[in-house]
């Protein structure tokens, strides 16, 4: 399974309050991944599996494109959070 190509469509999963851009139109959803020493680093992205799917204004504040206001640590919880989320709800869309 794709995690990436069965981003598109899903709702966001990282939902960092009063920046999170779900409002029922998931089209600009994309899978994060969540960066960690060990699982990532210079040339190395992490696996597939260590993502959330995250809208346009959730994952830039991710990346930190956006809102650098935001607590960092925040941030990265809501992000973990998110790949909790995302895994749940990849594990339910599985067949039995």
């Amino acid at each position: 399974m794709d995690l990436r190509k069965l981003a598109r469509g899903q709702p966001c999963q990282v939902r960092l309050p009063g920046i999170c851009q779900d409002d029922g139109d998931h089209s600009t959803v994309v899978l994060a991944h969540y960066r960690m020493a060990g699982l990532s680093g210079f040339g190395l992205k992490p696996p597939h599996w260590l993502g959330a799917f995250a809208c346009h204004a959730c994952h830039d504040a991710i990346d930190r494109r956006s809102h650098p206001d935001l607590e960092r640590d925040f941030v990265r919880l809501c992000h973990a959070e998110g790949v909790f989320r995302t895994l749940k709800l990849v594990k339910a869309m599985e067949k039995p």
